[in-house]
């Protein structure tokens, strides 16, 4: 299964140009979640740089859930205690933009999505 469907890169990259024009008045929203079946880690990425789409930004649950950059080469590597790799959710849907997933996530302690 590849990480991200052309679609999906497509979203990240449009959203990633509008954050670089600083229209940040947008509210973006999660395009993407992985997570590892077997390592308790969880992603939700909004937007890729535009001019490297391997540096993509969201919300990260390695432990603690905090907004950040990371590499998507660096995801795809990432495998859990039995070895298996990450997966995309192939059903997520976001229902709310990042920095309320971000808010959610703080008060719980984990990312719920």
């Amino acid at each position: 299964m590849e990480l991200v469907t052309k679609e999906q890169m497509a979203a990240l990259q449009a959203n990633g140009r509008r954050m670089m024009e600083k229209d940040i008045s947008c509210e973006v929203w999660p395009v993407v979640k992985f997570f590892t079946p077997d390592a308790n880690a969880t992603w939700l990425l909004a937007w890729v740089e535009p001019g490297d789409p391997d540096i993509a930004w969201g919300l990260a649950d390695l432990g603690f859930p905090e907004i950040g950059s990371v590499c998507l080469s660096e995801i795809a590597a990432v495998r859990g205690a039995l070895g298996l790799p990450v997966e995309r959710d192939l059903y997520f849907k976001a229902e709310k933009s990042l920095s309320e997933y971000a808010d959610e996530a703080r008060d719980r302690g984990h990312i719920a999505a």
